[in-house]
């Protein structure tokens, strides 16, 4: 048998061409004849290698124009079936899909999740998206135990083996294993097979036509690690051929038979390691590393320094003896560069930096990364410099813009038309319902600044309609109006997303539905949705709808909710391919597709733990030591083959490893196989690839940097209009104090708040819903010593909250512990009873100001009490905290002793005037605390109606010296320093550039 490797510096395809050529792989085929090219056969492992290696040949200066034949390993196509068999054999079986597979096992598993044992086996019930995400997985070992070669009874035979060892949760995990994989056939019947069984049966049909297809003629496999044993069979059949010869990739050359023999060994647990399975395959080869001879053969220290880095365990006590001096080291990483980045945001824009370098040098480029989202971040930061690059692995449908329309469209439905979903779907450019775009932005602003905002809706497309015969009232504020034209185009246009969504609405109201039923619902609503426009990912969407409808009766059967995670699950698996023309000098590839590439420059970016390589996860289905005690090959086998991929990227020339300190929002370290190199090759020599990353690292920064900043300072306008205005609310008088900006910006701008879009009740609101509850039942006349009054409260309650259906179990919690807030407050009103002679709520007042303008103040009190004595009691609930004693001594809370004031004065409304002798805070809150009382804090040795003259007086100072003349009028003149929250106008007064708060002090 003829073996040779190729070393990882050494461009695997243009070496394979070169020993084609020069005749070393042929053994002595005669090449003097002018088509003695196309009688060899050579066989790669991807598509992608295939056509690299024709360019290889078709560039190779004694190419006479016929290319070998050049064919994949088990190719799917028709095209692809390689060695037509002299013999009869059966028709290979016909292909299962993988959503199929998903939706046939989802039945089986759903059913063993509600069964005794799997209600032991889960804490919680499984969702729809979790039990479709789980056949998933019990997929994923069909697959493992076909591509091993094993069977249902090879796993169910090590449950008496290990009874005392695994749990009763696995042994009952082994028990379902036997049935979903003996019923699994079942359902697949003859003439029906898994694609890695199809594989395996075409993989042995080419093993075993190999000798009588090509007799003596040259036959070279290529490229493979023979990881599928058959693979290894193949490549043992063509290695015993003639002329056959098999190239493998990375070997190295340098392992001795003991450490061949410590690969195999299970105790040595070598399965992590990158030469574990071309180790395992020169056993099944029945060849030693000595039999192997180097094709290409072209020294290089940094090949031997990473295989020594990457040593099984027990060989790192020999580091010491094996790491060459500093030169070597040196020399070997002299044009590798560590690239370690803050964030994954960094790491993809440094990354799109040393690609646009290299690009600009006339350098071709290649991205390899395990990370997906990652792929997406750099490809989006090589557009800023107009550098269109496809991943390779493409996107998948779900985050592709067809799926991401279509979780607009589902969320809209599952959430009955809510503000947010709305607006999202109607500023999605692909929502075109097969009008222009101007008519639907047009629609887009009506219904978010006219219908959604401020105001609660019905649900649904209908109160969506009765929203619009709302704001076409007289009454309406001219603002917010919307006139008779716009109101019928309008609900013209709610009729058409009534319609599309007609289907997905009926489905949702069902107690159940199938998953062929919500991916047809789902389509036709998408595709009437996006009439019109151009949806990149439709072919894609339509592809997994049509097969979606093929199996309409398959799978679990669900409630609709969590429609969103069961779109996630049932999508899986399915690619949106990017058909545009792109540029062949820089790709960004996954391990699969990076294997035999030899761009001038490598980057391999996103070298965290747990991503290269993958954390070792064996799965829900079957534990480590299940597998082992199966025969079957662990978890790390992927890690070793992650690792191999790591040592043949090393070996180009010029190499960039990139991670980052933080994923996410949690702190990742890097990959194992970089801190091995690290300890390997020392600190000094990797600070010099750190530091030939930073420049890297320094640019990205620098992107984005603003050099010099120039903070805003405090605005302080000063409009040549006097008076500013002649009108405030009480409530507005501490602004005025505290921010007369605030009072510019509203008054003299005439800046209002928008209200926040889908705005979801809050304690705010529910602080409002209380006010309104105690005031009504002043207002209609209730008696508090009535043996009533409870059930009266919680009546008027009950009609209040009515409104809150969109948080109906919020609600009810609300309404619960509202009881004990009405209990309190018919304690309090009993007890003060004897001293009240009328009770007023939300009564309006006003006070006259004779200043240079007359001026108003106007306010409306909670309560407003006459007492027997002839004063008043001004009264104010609050759902927050009432100001501070320090605030009320300091005349700094000003709205009851202003509403003292009007009293005095005669300004509240059907209320004599009065002096006022109690201010009264009552704090309404949650638990047994629910109703607090508190007093005013006036200052020492001054009475109230003292105070509320003072009051009076430096507000009307305020009035004369801000509104009343050409006076600048600052931002945050006298900040609360307990506020916590953004005032109304901080966002326009720019206040974060200017202020800086450290504890008490504003700067």
């Amino acid at each position: 048998m003829r073996l040779f490797s190729i070393a990882p510096h050494t461009p695997f395809l243009q070496c394979l061409a070169d020993g084609v050529m020069d005749g070393r792989l042929l053994h002595d085929w005669d090449r003097s004849g002018p088509f003695w090219l196309s009688d060899v056969t050579i066989v790669v492992p991807t598509q992608r290698a295939r056509a690299l290696l024709a360019d290889c040949f078709a560039a190779h200066p004694e190419y006479a124009g016929l290319l070998p034949d050049i064919r994949t390993f088990g190719g799917d196509d028709a095209e692809e079936e390689p060695f037509l068999p002299p013999y009869d054999a059966p028709p290979m079986p016909l292909g299962v899909t993988g959503l199929e597979r998903r939706l046939v096992m989802s039945r089986l598993v759903a059913a063993w999740a509600h069964s005794p044992a799997g209600i032991q086996a889960f804490s919680t019930p499984p969702t729809a998206a979790e039990i479709f995400s789980m056949s998933d997985s019990l997929g994923t070992v069909i697959d493992d135990l076909q591509i091993e070669e094993k069977s249902a009874s090879d796993l169910y035979a090590i449950k008496e083996g290990m009874e005392h060892e695994v749990s009763n949760y696995w042994q009952q995990t082994l028990e379902f294993l036997n049935i979903a994989l003996t019923l699994w056939p079942h359902h697949l019947g003859p003439g029906r097979a898994d694609p890695q069984e199809i594989r395996r049966q075409r993989l042995d049909r080419q093993a075993l036509a190999s000798t009588h297809v090509y007799s003596d003629r040259p036959v070279i496999a290529a490229g493979s690690t023979g990881s599928i044993a058959a693979t290894a069979r193949l490549l043992a059949a063509i290695g015993s051929l003639p002329r056959g010869a098999v190239v493998l990739p990375g070997l190295d050359m340098d392992m001795s038979p003991q450490m061949h023999e410590a690969l195999l060994n299970p105790d040595s647990n070598p399965h992590g390691h990158p030469q574990y399975g071309l180790a395992r395959l020169l056993r099944r080869l029945g060849a030693g590393v000595g039999e192997v001879v180097e094709l290409c053969a072209v020294d290089h220290p940094r090949t031997t320094i990473v295989n020594h880095a990457l040593a099984l365990t027990e060989d790192t006590a020999l580091w010491s003896s094996l790491r060459p001096d500093d030169g070597t080291i040196a020399a070997a990483f002299g044009t590798v560069s560590v690239i370690r980045a803050r964030t994954e945001d960094e790491e993809a824009r440094s990354v799109a930096l040393a690609s646009r370098a290299a690009l600009a040098a006339n350098k071709t480029v290649g991205i390899i990364t395990p990370d997906r989202n990652l792929a997406r971040r750099i490809a989006a930061e090589l557009r800023r410099f107009d550098i269109e690059v496809d991943d390779a692995a493409g996107a998948p449908l779900f985050q592709s813009p067809a799926g991401r329309l279509s979780r607009q469209v589902l969320s809209l439905v599952t959430g009955q038309c809510a503000p947010v979903d709305l607006v999202a779907l109607l500023r999605n450019r692909s929502a075109l319902f097969g009008l222009e775009r101007a008519d639907i932005t047009i629609f887009a602003d009506i219904v978010d600044l006219k219908i959604l905002r401020g105001q609660r809706l019905a649900p649904g497309v209908a109160g969506l309609r009765k929203a619009v015969e709302k704001q076409t009232g007289q009454d309406v504020p001219g603002g917010r109006r919307i006139s008779e034209d716009a109101a019928e185009k309008l609900l013209g246009f709610f009729d058409r997303l009534e319609k599309a969504i007609s289907g997905l609405n009926a489905l949702s109201a069902k107690p159940e539905i199938g998953a062929g039923q919500l991916a047809a619902a789902l389509f036709a609503a998408v595709t009437a949705v996006s009439q019109g426009a151009p949806l990149h990912g439709r072919d894609e969407l339509a592809r997994w709808a049509a097969d979606m409808e093929k199996l309409a009766e398959e799978g679990h059967r669900f409630a609709p909710r969590g429609l969103d995670a069961v779109l996630s699950a049932l999508m899986t698996g399915y690619q949106v391919r990017n058909r545009e023309a792109r540029r062949s000098d820089i790709s960004i590839w996954g391990q699969i597709e990076a294997r035999l590439m030899a761009p001038d420059l490598v980057i391999l970016a996103g070298l965290n733990e747990d991503k290269w390589p993958a954390a070792a996860d064996p799965g829900p289905w079957l534990s480590r030591g299940m597998r082992l005690a199966a025969g079957m090959e662990p978890p790390e086998r992927m890690q070793g083959l992650a690792a191999h991929d790591f040592a043949q990227a090393m070996g180009r020339d010029a190499v960039i490893i990139s991670y980052s300190d933080r994923v996410g929002s949690s702190p990742a370290l890097p990959s194992r196989l970089v801190q091995r190199l690290d300890a390997f090759i020392g600190a000094s020599a990797v600070e010099t690839m750190r530091e030939r990353g930073q420049f890297w690292i320094v640019q990205s920064r620098a992107i984005d940097a603003v050099t010099s900043v120039t903070p805003a300072k405090r605005p302080l306008p000063n409009p040549p209009i006097v008076p500013r205005t002649q009108k405030l609310s009480v409530t507005e008088i501490e602004t005025l104090m505290r921010s007369p900006y605030d009072i510019y910006a509203k008054h003299v701008l005439k800046l209002r708040q928008l209200d926040p879009l889908g705005e979801e009740p809050d304690a705010r609101e529910r602080g409002t819903i209380i006010h309104a509850i105690f005031a009504r039942f002043v207002q209609e006349g209730f008696e508090v010593s009535a043996p009533d009054a409870l059930e009266t409260l919680n009546r008027l309650a009950a009609e209040e909250f009515a409104n809150l259906d969109a948080i109906g179990e919020r609600r009810d919690i609300w309404l619960r512990r509202f009881a004990t807030a009405a209990e309190q407050f018919l304690n309090f009103e009993r007890q003060r009873d004897p001293l009240v002679r009328k009770r007023h709520a939300e009564i309006e007042g006003q006070l006259e100001l004779k200043l240079a303008y007359d001026f108003l103040i106007t306010g409306k009190a909670d309560r407003v009490d006459e007492l027997y004595d002839g004063t008043l009691e001004m009264l104010d609930f609050k759902t927050g905290s009432p100001p501070s004693g320090a605030a009320m001594k300091a005349f700094e809370a000003p709205q009851l002793l202003l509403e003292a004031e009007m009293g005095a004065n005669g300004g509240m409304r059907g209320v004599a005037s009065a002096d006022t002798s109690a201010l009264t805070y009552i704090k309404i809150g949650l638990g047994p605390d629910a109703f607090k009382v508190s007093g005013f804090s006036l200052p020492p040795n001054t009475s109230l109606m003292e105070a509320a003259d003072e009051i009076n007086r430096r507000m009307q100072s305020h009035i004369e010296h801000f509104l009343l003349a050409e006076t600048p009028l600052p931002a945050r003149l006298m900040p609360l320093k307990t506020q916590r929250f953004a005032g109304t106008y901080d966002h326009l007064a720019r206040v974060a550039e200017w202020t800086a708060v450290d504890g008490d002090d504003e700067a």
